[in-house]
């Protein structure tokens, strides 16, 4: 277990919840806002949605309190601290796009970015592996 949590929760079988249901439902368990507080990144293709909370919160004990609920329980909604991660996939990349741009980029503050450590490109996807140093360059 990590002394640090992420500040993501992934929401997995959410196929039965609509997304303005599921963001009035998080709102109401975590007694904050989205956009304000919080965001939410819709997966249909995995029939899952993240919540990231830009306001600190304890996200182990809002998942806590999701799993108990009736709503999420009627759902089958299950919630889950989403892990730290090094690396990221960046998708739909321009064909003419170089390591040492993204590089670059995920490297710079004004994007979130810290030490990038390596940098694998994928032409025949558009897409792109960044590893960072470690877990915080990559919010």
């Amino acid at each position: 277990d990590s002394a640090e949590a992420s500040p993501s929760v992934v929401f997995e079988n959410i196929e039965s919840c609509h997304p303005n249901c599921l963001r009035i439902l998080l709102e109401t368990i975590s007694g904050l806002t989205v956009d304000a507080d919080f965001t939410i990144e819709l997966i249909p293709e995995i029939n899952v949605a993240v919540a990231t909370f830009i306001k600190s919160i304890d996200t182990k004990e809002f998942v806590k309190k999701c799993s108990q609920h009736k709503r999420v329980r009627e759902y089958k909604m299950t919630a889950r601290v989403l892990e730290l991660t090094q690396s990221i996939k960046a998708e739909n990349l321009p064909d003419n796009i170089s390591t040492d741009f993204l590089t670059v980029y995920f490297e710079s503050p004004r994007n979130g970015g810290g030490p990038v450590s390596d940098v694998q490109l994928f032409p025949e996807e558009n897409s792109a592996i960044i590893t960072f140093c470690d877990h915080k360059g990559n919010t």
